[in-house]
């Protein structure tokens, strides 16, 4: 036998689902919006920050292993991944659980499955030994107060031959550790000694970046971990 509502109560019923589907419209649109944001400000550092010129550097191909250390929205991430495409695999890192869960997010959405989140802590990267071709770190290292432990981490997630590059903001040498960190940059020499002691080889710099919205400079370093089966 079939319950009869009141008119009154069904009203209520109507009303309530329709608030409830406007909030879930609301909440999707929300997420459209914040997404299509990322999208637009991602194109807008394509025009400075050469992302395929970039991976062209790292050597990144389909089926390459890749890490974005310190990945933060994810700009490279995305690139990454189409880059080296459902054969390959990118490590989206960060010590930040809410920027790794939109990164996670939109992955699912676009079915890259190729992208794995990895929460790391400040002391290690918590990224897998002797698997990775290539890591990127993208404004990110200055941040870094256990850097040693950091790159050793790196070093031991990277295969013999493994390329790691760091990108960060311009600064002149003099200044303790601490102020780089306070003011995020750090001068490239001081980059180079902490990699050189940390058994990474220096390749080469490249052509840095001026960034269009802030206008700071970024130095462009390529370092290598040795590859030991060819000696």
């Amino acid at each position: 036998m079939a319950l009869a509502l009141h008119p009154a109560s069904r009203k209520a019923w109507v009303l309530a689902g329709a608030t409830l589907f406007s909030a879930a419209a609301l909440v999707g649109l929300l997420r459209l919006h914040a997404a299509q944001a990322d999208r637009t400000r991602f194109a807008e550092r394509d025009a400075w920050q050469r992302p395929q010129d970039v991976m062209d550097k790292l050597g990144l191909k389909p089926g390459s292993v890749v890490a974005d250390v310190g990945c933060g929205s994810g700009y490279f991430t995305f690139h990454f991944a189409a880059r080296v495409g459902p054969r390959g695999k990118v490590y989206a890192e960060d010590v930040e659980s809410d920027v790794l869960e939109k990164i996670r997010k939109r992955a699912m959405e676009e079915q890259l499955k190729q992208i794995e989140i990895v929460l790391g802590n400040p002391e290690d990267p918590q990224l897998p030994a002797d698997q990775l071709d290539a890591i990127l770190v993208m404004n990110a290292y200055h941040e870094m107060r256990a850097y040693d432990s950091m790159l050793r981490g790196m070093y031991r997630a990277l295969k013999p031959g493994g390329m790691l590059a760091i990108i960060d903001h311009e600064a002149a040498l003099g200044e303790p550790r601490s102020t780089y960190q306070e003011g995020h940059r750090i001068p490239a020499e001081l980059v180079r000694e902490d990699l050189t002691r940390n058994a990474f080889h220096f390749l080469r710099s490249e052509p840095g970046f001026l960034s269009a919205d802030t206008h700071k400079n970024f130095f462009f370093l390529i370092f290598q971990k040795p590859d030991v089966a060819a000696k």
